[in-house]
């Protein structure tokens, strides 16, 4: 990778790098996710402000901001009784759902055990789309939270809607007796990735309370539309498709330029491509 590149983002992890870049006037969806740090829950509700972030910025932070995330921690009937919005692809019923199966997952033992169980008994050969060991540790946490809150909704007969799968996203051995391969997809994995990035990392941006647990080398790109096309604008990646591979291949890179935390210019590469800052330059 260049040193004109790496010079580049550095600059805009800096300039990105600061209280004032999350502003209503200028809104994420880890606004909403900061105002809750230091709550006894605060990783679980980051869960659900990262599933639901999708869409429109400015749509995604009025939706969790309308949310009563107290609801977590009351009893099963308090979730039920209450009420939800709708957004895009789910139902009211649909935002109940994963209100419940995150309380759930709560009452048996919290995210952050969950998660390494998976993180620490991963299989190196499930992903060869990677350079980095860590990166099967990354994915094999991320699906061994998703088997569990499926389990969940089995057990406690939540039904795993059309909507509500699309939040959670589908178990390894689902997606491989659907499909017949290893998962590709990203849309899912992204925000399950970003969620990694606001647990893991710590800086002006991102709040870090899962450290020392994971470290920041590990982390998979939270590729979506944005960074997918900023990346390969700076030849970040020179892939045409936007799936799992593509977001492991510009993590391998981006950790030739920063080894011990290559996703810390995530951020710097969505606003980027978001104002479409290198096509104004480019005019």
């Amino acid at each position: 990778m260049s040193e004109t590149l790496h010079t580049l983002l550095e600059a805009q992890y800096a300039l990105k790098n600061t209280d004032s870049e999350l502003c209503e006037e200028n809104p994420d969806p880890l606004l909403v996710a900061r105002e809750h740090q230091g709550y006894e829950h605060c990783a679980c509700i980051c869960l659900i402000c990262a599933l639901l972030s999708y869409g429109n910025a400015r749509a995604i932070v009025r939706l969790l901001q309308s949310l009563d995330f107290t609801l977590l921690s009351r009893d099963m009937h308090s979730l039920q009784r209450a009420e939800f919005p709708y957004y895009r692809f789910q139902t009211a019923a649909d935002i109940r759902g994963i209100f419940m199966l995150v309380g759930m997952l709560l009452e048996s033992g919290g995210l952050l055990p969950l998660f390494l169980q998976g993180f620490h008994t991963a299989s190196r050969s499930k992903w060869h789309g990677s350079k980095q060991a860590a990166h099967a540790q990354i994915l094999s946490g991320i699906y061994h939270c998703i088997e569990e809150l499926e389990r969940l909704g089995q057990k406690y007969k939540i039904p795993l809607t059309r909507g509500l799968r699309f939040l959670i996203g589908r178990s390894y051995k689902g997606y491989v007796l659907a499909h017949g391969e290893v998962p590709q997809g990203a849309s899912c994995l992204k925000r399950w990735n970003m969620f990694l990035r606001w647990m893991v990392r710590k800086d002006r941006l991102d709040l870090g309370i899962w450290q020392p647990h994971v470290s920041p080398s590990s982390l998979i790109l939270p590729l979506d539309t944005h960074t997918f096309r900023i990346c390969q604008r700076l030849h970040i990646l020179r892939t045409k498709q936007y799936n799992l591979c593509a977001a492991l291949q510009a993590s391998d890179a981006l950790a030739l330029l920063c080894p011990s935390d290559p996703i810390k210019y995530d951020f710097a590469l969505y606003r980027m491509g978001q104002q479409g800052q290198l096509a104004r330059e480019a005019q």
